[in-house]
């Protein structure tokens, strides 16, 4: 299905460079024993990578899925490397679980999925998020926490790079 799906990856003069960081916690029942998992999904908008990894392989100004697919190991290794995760202080493994396209208002977005596994019982998560920020200081991104009941929220920019989240 995928397959068939163009992505144009030329970027639009007025759209901004956001990425979108959807965490879910999952209720104290379903937690393991010795560690807190939180599941993740992190949309990185197309035009943005192909700046940095050069996506569109032929040229032609639109990714298609074959081209996004080619280049999901690299995609994984540049995003990963630029992010970080602790659970009171303690740092947190990132455990990528698959890779996806979103298509928001503004275009097509690699979606990584992944989780982040914590030891314990942390009461607090801090992210430590630098994506994009050397080559593009208005780049942001919008971080949503789904806690039981509670929605958290906070923007991440280049100059709030860290935020801790209560879990």
């Amino acid at each position: 299905m995928l397959a068939l799906v163009l992505v144009s990856s030329a970027a639009s003069a007025h759209s901004a460079s956001d990425a979108y960081l959807t965490l879910i916690e999952p209720p104290p029942s379903a937690r393991l024993r010795n560690q807190t998992v939180l599941h993740v999904q992190w949309d990185i908008a197309l035009r943005d990578l192909d700046f940095v990894l050069k996506l569109d392989d032929n040229g032609d100004g639109n990714i298609v899925w074959g081209e996004l697919r080619r280049h999901q190991k690299a995609i994984a290794q540049y995003a990963f490397q630029y992010l970080q995760a602790s659970g009171d202080g303690k740092t947190c493994r990132i455990s990528p679980t698959g890779q996806m396209v979103d298509d928001h208002a503004d275009g097509a977005y690699a979606s990584l999925m992944f989780d982040i596994v914590c030891a314990g019982a942390p009461e607090r998560l801090e992210l430590d998020y630098r994506l994009f920020f050397a080559i593009d200081p208005s780049h942001r991104a919008i971080v949503v926490l789904h806690n039981a009941d509670n929605i958290a929220t906070a923007l991440l920019s280049v100059d709030k790079k860290q935020i801790d989240l209560d879990l």
